[in-house]
């Protein structure tokens, strides 16, 4: 079974079907942090996120503890608060001051920063199909977001760059897990990075106000938003994206950005928007400059 799963995870058609799930669960998590954000502040929201995911993968953790290594202890850090616990809080502050669609557009930017930085620091070789690639995704993207949302610049303020920050932080972790962790499985970067997080997370959620939160007859609802946000949207996504990462480049894995927008009008179909064939048209660079990206690993 292990060599079945192990030759699966080598073809290029699982790296498509895992970016396509992931960008379905990660587009799905701007919906569960608005709904989070109706009875907890951005705060909650994020260290609750946090503390959850890491309590589902403690178990994991605990069962493979016998592979965890002192080198490794700064890249899993780094992995775990960089890659996962600020961004978190990054992207819910964020939301709370900016259109969706303008952190959507944003977080666009993370294929970019995953190559710069990669290349600053990492050393990192790259080849003209893929930046051909790089660039369509983006287009695609963008053309995507603005076309989808009707998005308003005139929304764009300092909140803003929060998602600027948090995207060079998924660069950053993309890098480090592929340059420094890849001698581990997927399941146990993610297992031994988000171990260190819920001591933190914890303490920090005690330091919150918890008043306002039951003034909300609706706080169950709004909390187990939070709960699929942390258990399936952050610690189940993150075991594919690790997984992912080990086995194909970074600026591939870092491209589930330009997907994210295609679910985004799914939904939008779904709920009586019309797709036009501008819509169509972006979806289709988007897959296209995906695929380019992908035809080197």
């Amino acid at each position: 079974m292990r060599f079945i799963t192990f030759m699966i995870w080598d073809r290029r058609w699982f790296h498509f079907t895992v970016l396509m799930v992931l960008a379905f669960v990660w587009g799905s998590s701007f919906i569960l942090i608005k709904v989070g954000l109706k009875s907890f502040s951005s705060d909650q929201v994020a260290a609750i996120r946090m503390l959850l995911a890491s309590l589902a993968l403690l178990p994991i953790a605990i069962r493979n503890i016998k592979h965890f290594k002192r080198k490794d202890l700064v890249s899993l850090l780094t992995a775990g608060f960089i890659g996962s616990f600020i961004p978190a809080f990054l992207f819910t502050k964020a939301q709370t001051h900016i259109d969706s669609a303008l952190a959507g557009m944003l977080n666009t930017l993370t294929p970019v920063f995953t190559l710069i930085i990669g290349v600053i620091f990492f050393r990192s070789k790259f080849k003209i199909l893929q930046i051909l690639g790089l660039f369509l995704g983006l287009v695609g993207a963008l053309g995507l977001v603005i076309a989808g949302h009707g998005m308003s610049f005139g929304r764009i303020n300092l909140y803003a760059l929060l998602v600027v920050v948090a995207t060079t932080c998924y660069a950053l972790n993309i890098n480090v897990v592929k340059t420094y962790l890849t001698h581990l499985t997927g399941v146990q970067i993610t297992a031994f990075s988000f171990m260190f997080l819920s001591p933190v997370a914890f303490i920090y959620l005690l330091t919150t106000d918890f008043e306002p939160i039951f003034q909300n007859p609706q706080w169950p609802v709004h909390f187990t938003a939070i709960a699929v946000l942390g258990i399936i949207g952050t610690a189940v996504a993150m075991l594919f994206m690790n997984s992912l990462i080990r086995k194909v480049s970074t600026i591939f894995a870092s491209s589930v950005t330009y997907i994210i927008p295609i679910f985004a009008i799914m939904w939008g179909f779904i709920d009586g928007e019309n797709i036009t064939i501008h819509h169509i048209g972006n979806m289709a660079i988007i897959l296209f400059g995906v695929f380019l990206v992908n035809r080197i690993k």
